[in-house]
C-alpha cells in the first residue's frame, strides 16, 4: 500500500514509478498490462492505446513527465493501492485523462 501523505515519484518502487510516467506520456488512452508482486511487470508486454483528438491541443505527454519529481495525486495512490492487493498474472487496464487514472479494470483467473 502506498502512503499518501507526502507520496512522490521518487518515493515509488521501480516498477510503480515507470507505470506513472508511462501514463504522464499516455495523457489520454489507456494501458494493458500484467500485475507480479503487487508491481506492474514490465518484463512481460504493455500495452498503451493513446486518444488523440484530432483538434485538441492536449494531446501530448503532460509537463509533469518532464519533472524529476512530483507528488503523487490521490488517483495515482488508489490505482496503485489496487494494482498492489491483485494477485500475481492478473490483467490490468488502466483508463488515462490527463495523465491520471479514470477507471481500472483487473482481470483474473478463477478455478472452480
Amino acid at each position: 500500500m502506498v502512503t499518501t501523505v507526502g507520496a512522490t515519484l521518487a518515493a515509488l518502487p521501480p516498477g510503480c514509478s515507470r507505470l506513472v510516467r508511462l501514463m504522464q506520456r499516455v495523457n489520454f488512452g489507456r494501458i494493458e498490462f500484467t500485475v507480479r508482486a503487487g508491481q506492474p511487470d514490465f518484463t512481460k508486454p504493455v500495452r498503451t492505446v493513446r486518444t488523440v483528438k484530432p483538434a485538441g491541443d492536449r494531446n501530448g505527454a503532460r509537463r509533469e513527465a518532464r519533472s524529476a519529481d512530483f507528488e503523487l495525486r490521490k488517483e495515482v495512490i488508489a490505482m496503485l493501492d489496487q494494482v498492489a492487493q491483485a494477485p500475481d498474472e492478473a490483467q490490468v487496464t488502466v483508463k488515462i485523462e490527463h495523465g491520471l487514472p479514470v477507471l481500472i479494470e483487473i482481470e483474473q483467473e478463477h478455478t472452480a
